[in-house]
């Protein structure tokens, strides 16, 4: 099989911990051929079909930070995305603009033929932050909200809050405020740009100090490992990218029976992989853009996660007509 990788640069990967690059190389070791573009290399002319411009690449087996030559590349060569067996959209996050024009060019590919996991509606439809909302029993107080009197009376209630932007990532924009309500109008000021921003507001989890988990969710069933960021120092951010620690550990049943259920119902929408943000026994966030991990739990603990996921990736793609 061909499989289409819509991912950001290449030269960008850190291939010691990148997710992507997981999925690649097991994808690699079974014999499927790679090729890569990022969103901006889609095109779409009337009349014509979704296009890419995508290289052909061939992994070297060496594995290090930025910079290392990971891969080799043909020259970029027009593909339509119909062409390949599979496109798999691996932009991280944020959400923007550009972000939801590449799902509509991919819907467009799906339309004329191609397979594209996770699906670009399934994308659309659950943005990461949001789709928690669906699943209340699982999810801590939350408010969504653009409105600081809310925010204020959402405050008052719960005591002590966090307040996020909707569109952030890697821990970015992340506030916590205590019982004093101490620069609860700055920061909602500065989150919600006096009214014009939605903002997330939830009541704070203080099982955080054991850290946030990442859950695997693949083709409905979840990964028997998680990964706890656990923050460090006076931080309250477990994110990596915000210089938290991970740690992997068995799956609890708690989280496991969480885990089914939310694959249960978002699996056959078309998402195949799904990562779920899990503080004590509450779900936080639901990542579909481009959920990682991969890595961090197999080194730790030897659990393959990227051959679970080529696994699901074939056998869904062998269901297909």
């Amino acid at each position: 099989m061909k499989l289409l990788f819509v991912a950001d640069p290449l030269d960008h990967f850190k291939t010691y911990k990148d997710t992507t690059y997981a999925m690649m190389r097991e994808a690699a070791s079974r014999g499927h051929k790679l090729a890569a573009c990022e969103p901006r290399h889609l095109s779409w002319r009337s009349g014509g079909r979704v296009t890419a411009l995508a290289r052909d690449i061939l992994l070297t087996g060496q594995v290090g930070d930025a910079g290392t030559p990971w891969y080799v590349a043909d020259e970029p060569a027009v593909v339509a995305l119909a062409d390949v067996d599979a496109v798999l959209m691996r932009k991280d996050p944020p959400f923007d603009g550009e972000y939801f024009y590449a799902t509509h060019l991919l819907e467009q590919a799906e339309r004329e033929g191609a397979r594209v996991i996770n699906t670009p509606r399934s994308l659309r439809d659950h943005p990461e932050k949001l789709a928690v909302m669906e699943f209340p029993q699982f999810v801590t107080p939350t408010l969504v909200t653009r409105d600081a009197e809310d925010i204020r009376r959402f405050h008052a209630e719960h005591r002590e809050i966090i307040l996020k932007p909707l569109d952030g990532m890697g821990g970015m924009g992340i506030f916590r405020v205590g019982p004093d309500g101490l620069n609860l109008g700055s920061i909602t000021e500065t989150l919600n740009a006096h009214g014009e921003r939605t903002v997330m507001v939830q009541r704070f989890i203080p099982e955080i100090v054991a850290g946030d988990k990442r859950v695997l969710i693949i083709d409905g069933e979840p990964v028997p490992f998680v990964l706890a960021r656990i923050p460090q120092g006076s931080e309250i951010r477990g994110n990596l990218a915000a210089g938290g620690k991970g740690v992997a550990q068995p799956l609890n049943e708690r989280d496991r029976e969480i885990a089914r259920e939310i694959g249960r119902v978002l699996s056959p929408r078309g998402l195949l992989l799904i990562g779920l943000d899990i503080i004590g026994d509450r779900v936080t966030e639901i990542n579909v853009t481009s959920p990682t991990c991969f890595q961090e739990i197999e080194q730790q603990t030897g659990f393959d996660v990227a051959k679970v996921f080529v696994d699901a990736l074939e056998r869904r793609l062998q269901a297909s007509p």
